[in-house]
Order: C-alpha cells, then sequence, then structure tokens
C-alpha cells in the first residue's frame, strides 16, 4: 500500500477501533464533583452539583454507650431526617462528625432508604464510633448525593467514565 494510501485510510481504522471498543481509554474521562458546604440541615446535591428536590438534617445527637457494646464507652448517637426522598432509591449522604474548628473525627454513609421507620416516619438513627467523642462539637451533613455510583474509566475504559461524586470526608479534613 503506498504511503498516501495508508494516510487516506489511517483514520477510518481509528475510528472502526473506537466504535468497537478496542480505543483503550481514548475519549474515557472522569470527573469530581466539588464537595459541598457541609451543614445541619442541606439540600441534596446531584453530581453535577444542581439542587435535588430533596433535603435532609441532623435532628439530634448525643454522646452515650452504643447499647450492644457498652462496655466501649461513649459514641455519638445521631438522629437524621430526609424530607422529599425516595424511600427506595434516594439519595445517600455523608455524615461527618466534627470538632470545633470543624474537623472531621468521623464519617458514615446514611441512605434516605434507612430513614423510613414506622408509619412512614422519615427518620433514621446510627452511631458513629469516635476515637475521642469529648472533641466533638457537631455532626454535618455533607450535601452531596453518594448513592449514585459508576465505573470509573480506570474501572471500563469503554463504559466507565463521567462524573462522580467527590470523595468522602476523611480524618482530618476541614468541612
Amino acid at each position: 500500500m503506498t504511503p498516501a494510501r495508508l494516510l487516506a485510510v489511517a483514520p477510518l481504522v481509528l475510528a472502526l477501533l473506537a466504535v468497537s471498543g478496542c480505543s483503550s481509554t481514548w475519549g474515557c474521562s472522569d470527573t469530581t464533583a466539588k464537595r459541598g458546604k457541609a451543614a445541619v440541615r442541606v439540600r441534596v446535591e446531584d453530581i453535577y452539583g444542581q439542587h435535588l428536590d430533596a433535603s435532609a438534617e441532623i435532628v439530634d445527637w448525643r454522646l452515650e454507650p452504643h447499647p450492644q457494646r457498652p462496655s466501649d464507652g461513649d459514641q455519638v448517637h445521631f438522629h437524621f431526617r430526609f424530607y422529599d426522598a425516595d424511600e427506595f432509591n434516594g439519595p445517600a449522604l455523608d455524615v461527618c462528625a466534627v470538632d470545633k474548628k470543624r474537623v472531621a473525627l468521623l464519617y458514615e454513609t446514611v441512605y434516605s432508604a434507612e430513614a423510613f421507620g414506622p408509619n412512614g416516619d422519615p427518620t433514621g438513627d446510627s452511631w458513629l464510633a469516635v476515637e475521642h467523642p469529648a472533641q466533638v462539637a457537631e455532626v454535618l451533613l455533607i450535601p452531596n448525593d453518594q448513592h449514585y455510583q459508576t465505573r470509573t474509566c480506570a474501572q471500563d475504559g469503554k463504559d466507565g467514565g463521567g462524573p462522580h461524586p467527590p470523595e468522602p470526608a476523611t480524618l482530618g479534613d476541614q468541612l
């Protein structure tokens, strides 16, 4: 094949490879949403940073021994409520225990489905086993919906990629 014909055919071959899925990660891109501002009451944000119709709040929290492990000492027992969320396919939010400087001491993800108790009450509760419970000043929600997790380009170069929720808060993150 002459060099001119080779140059003419090359774009067609590359296009066929891309369509067939043999393109490795060409065209696959991951983006991570920006973490929203943590608060006691938040409007849920999707992976594009847009507010959904749902909201959530920390109703109350206190330090007390877990009833199944009282010998472990005090833990953070908190109640949370979702408003206008779907009981079965609704959002999931990260809950963080923070110190007085709003530094994350521990986090957990709570799902709206966990908040639907008897008679449709949208309130649930959970526990955070913080290493130093006396340092806890607040329990906050991060508004980014964590229930929508797509595969990354590294996991699946053909079908992965796209927007992803922000990484969860880790010990020491300033919220």
